[in-house]
């Protein structure tokens, strides 16, 4: 049976990890390097690393940093934010990066994922949708959730797996840093559409937000989480031996 992976955020500002709720009210957290080292020790499967205001800035990514980050783990490394051309695939890349999360740029050119897909392959290739309900429609939002796009989720994500999308990272803006559980709606109509990975992110507070999300869907593959990780309100061997008990598969 394949485990179910956990993985902690670190979304990157200005140098630093950041945490909000609801994407809004960023508060600085820690270095994004010693989070990094932390967490390949500590337990975590994989890392994902978002350079969340260079979409909005109209910038490429931090690659210093990131180069960094790539050298200190011994993890597999997703990297996103400001990734708009086969270039900034192909720079992040040589940075030590595993897969490339895509989110406003594959927006503003779909066919950005076709072509990464073909050239890096589909496992490289990780759509990443900031969505958020808009009178009842799961919408998809830009630019770190700060714009509408008015495009339906569930046809956005399902077109971008049929372009080569190896996977997926639903983030729910609805429920980020809420702490109140994971969006176990959104996510449900998500793995309904898609055979390739769904990442839950966005709502988890505690252990049994995570017993809940492969009790109830069990096809979501991994469950991403960030504030309850970086403050320490749930250490990963803890949450991956609970669950252990309750016969869930992961890497312990």
């Amino acid at each position: 049976m394949i485990t179910k992976r956990i993985i902690p955020c670190l979304d990157v500002k200005n140098g630093r990890v950041v945490k909000g709720v609801n994407f809004k009210g960023l508060a600085d957290v820690n270095s994004p390097v010693e989070l990094a080292k932390y967490y390949s020790d500590n337990g975590a499967d994989e890392l994902v690393f978002y350079d969340i205001t260079a979409s909005a800035e109209g910038r490429t990514l931090f690659t210093d940093i990131l180069k960094e980050v790539a050298s200190t783990i011994f993890i597999p490394l997703t990297v996103g934010g400001g990734i708009n051309t086969l270039d900034d695939f192909d720079r992040v890349l040589k940075c030590g990066a595993d897969k490339v999360s895509v989110n406003s740029g594959a927006i503003k050119n779909p066919d950005l994922i076709y072509q990464a897909a073909k050239r890096y392959g589909d496992q490289c290739v990780v759509l990443s949708a900031d969505v958020k309900r808009v009178d009842g429609v799961f919408r998809v939002f830009a630019k770190g959730g700060r714009e509408n796009t008015g495009m339906d989720a569930l046809e956005w994500i399902k077109r971008g797996v049929d372009n080569g999308a190896g996977e997926i990272v639903l983030n729910s803006i609805d429920t980020d840093g809420v702490k109140k559980g994971f969006d176990i709606e959104m996510l449900d109509a998500v793995c309904n559409i898609v055979s390739v990975p769904v990442i839950a992110s966005g709502g988890a507070g505690k252990i049994e937000d995570f017993i809940k999300l492969f009790k109830t869907l069990p096809k979501v593959d991994a469950g991403l989480a960030a504030s309850i990780f970086h403050f320490g309100e749930v250490q990963i061997n803890q949450l991956k031996e609970r669950l252990a008990e309750e016969n869930i598969p992961v890497r312990l």
